[in-house]
């Protein structure tokens, strides 16, 4: 029974590399909607996975490598050839935005194995890869619904998508906080109104799945951009991270304010004072 345990979190990771390299699949098919519809099956599993790893005390130091690997092919390799399939593919360079995408999400993965993995999370510091992927890829969806052909098709969307592209790109490799799940329960408001908010995701998920997902997205960015601006966050962020000091310390943990929270930065050594020796 153990044994088979341990087994589910890989399993979950595993549907998740599947359904991205399905996704690469339908994309070079021409399938576009369906290989957006399966970037998003595959943010769910990746979603569960790492749940269900610490419902049964069956999470690893295997196990988190083995589904960073994964985000990487599933929410990087997935949503930028998606786009380059879509859009991108008729120019000489355009391959470097889905370059500059992929670099990005495995810079994030890279950094979020050093600073956030292993246990769960109140906040993210830089966007999620899931959520960046999903937002490249569910464009695609939006941009074939009625709404979008009758309002916004006239826009320059071919530009509108390579800004976008680089947006998302800076924001994962960025220190701006985002918001983990809401905690959902019965016990109290919080927890009510978490509840709530999540199953009316899931119901728009369900039946208008194109005109949920991309603009859910789109707040949920600049969800994390207005409240780094509005309380201070980006006056406060860390000077150094492992892509600036891959060797430095540690050990010590240094935790200082950020806005109305705390910012606890394990690459810098806190500062003590030199112990009082008296003379004699």
């Amino acid at each position: 029974m153990r044994r088979a345990i341990i087994i589910i979190p890989g399993a979950f990771t595993s549907g998740n590399l599947f359904f991205g390299v399905w996704s690469i699949v339908e994309a070079s098919r021409g399938e576009f909607d369906r290989a957006a519809w399966f970037i998003v099956l595959a943010a769910v599993l990746d979603a569960l996975d790492g749940r269900v790893a610490r419902l049964t005390r069956t999470g690893s130091d295997f196990g988190a490598e083995l589904d960073s690997l994964v985000d990487v092919i599933s929410f990087g390799v997935a949503p930028a050839m998606l786009q380059w399939h879509y859009q991108f593919n008729r120019g000489e360079m355009g391959w470097l935005l889905p370059f500059i995408f992929i670099l990005a999400v495995a810079f994030r993965l890279a950094r979020f194995n050093i600073e956030q993995a292993g246990h769960a999370k109140a906040q993210f510091f830089g966007l999620p890869s899931p959520a960046g992927g999903m937002t490249i890829a569910t464009m695609v969806p939006f941009m074939g619904t009625p709404f979008f052909v009758e309002n916004l098709s006239h826009l320059p969307w071919h530009l509108l998508t390579a800004v976008l592209m680089v947006l998302v790109s800076l924001l994962m490799v960025s220190h701006v906080p985002y918001p983990a799940a809401p905690t959902v329960g019965l016990k109290t408001w919080k927890g009510r109104l978490g509840l709530a908010f999540v199953l009316a995701c899931v119901a728009a998920a369900l039946i208008v799945p194109e005109y949920f997902f991309f603009p859910m997205a789109i707040a949920f960015i600049a969800f994390g951009l207005g409240r780094a601006f509005l309380y201070g966050y980006l006056d406060h962020l860390p000077d150094q991270g492992p892509l600036h000091d891959e060797f430095a310390p540690t050990d010590v943990i240094e935790s200082r304010p950020v806005g109305r929270r705390i910012f606890r930065n394990p690459l810098r050594r806190k500062h003590r004072p030199a112990p009082h020796r008296e003379e004699h």
